[in-house]
């Protein structure tokens, strides 16, 4: 079986892991008939900008991020989130009160454990948008998709840190005090990405990086594609990242 290698930084790998999630049966399927909510984040705007074919600001489309401390995007500098109605773009304004078990949310991550359990960390003291919709998705069952990278993983249980801390628990931080939403639906790793798009093994080899490589991941691809997937990988390289 052919194999090939690749070093994906941080960037590269959110639109790698876009181009897979634009692949899932259930986003195909959503895109022909039902609601695709895109929350704020920047894999997420990798993303959208897959789904709909249009620009958009990945510094604007979110509402928390870790820039060497946690912090969050200013309200006023946020862009509003995408929704899609079968294929179509509409408002996101309260769309998530109709959408049900043949819609799709998908919500980025800030770290992966090794029971492949996302968890997003929550600077807002009620909860922020990760709150406002949880609910209304496990209620129903709503499909909820979550792309992160391999660089989020994380060596400890999300569920026992979501049990352990709180913005009211943490007396000192640097940048905003969190706490933790545990997160359960399809997580999609450059590992599941890159196979929805035709790998038929793909294993991590290596992680991080220096001098602009901080956070690399470095994979083995296997199988009857792996060159046509090498080729695409190298694409996205040229353009780093870009659409």
């Amino acid at each position: 079986m052919k194999q090939v290698q690749i070093t994906l930084t941080p960037r590269e790998s959110k639109r790698i892991i876009a181009m897979g999630v634009k692949r899932l049966p259930a986003v195909q399927q959503a895109m022909k008939k039902g609601i695709i909510l895109i929350a704020l984040g920047s894999t997420n705007a990798c993303v959208a900008e897959e789904l709909t074919g249009k620009k958009v600001d990945p510094s604007r489309y979110g509402a928390g991020y870790i820039d060497g401390t946690t912090t969050v995007v200013p309200a006023d500098k946020r862009l509003p989130a995408i929704a899609l109605r079968d294929g179509k773009q509409v408002s996101a304004e309260g769309i998530i009160d109709q959408m049900g078990a043949q819609d799709v949310l998908i919500k980025g991550a800030n770290a992966l454990d090794p029971q492949g359990v996302a968890g997003v960390i929550i600077a807002n003291p009620v909860g922020g948008t990760t709150g406002s919709f949880m609910g209304i998705v496990m209620a129903r069952g709503v499909n909820l998709v979550i792309p992160i990278g391999l660089e989020k993983s994380i060596p400890y249980s999300v569920v026992d840190i979501s049990k352990r801390i709180g913005i009211q628990r943490i007396s000192k931080a640097t940048g905003l005090p969190v706490g933790m939403i545990p997160l359960f639906g399809e997580v999609i790793t450059e590992i599941g990405a890159l196979t929805l798009l035709g790998a038929e093994d793909v294993f991590p080899i290596g992680a991080g990086g220096i001098n602009g490589g901080e956070g690399s991941i470095t994979l083995c691809i296997a199988g009857d594609k792996a060159d046509d997937i090498f080729e695409l990988v190298q694409k996205v390289k040229e353009k780093k990242g870009e659409l």
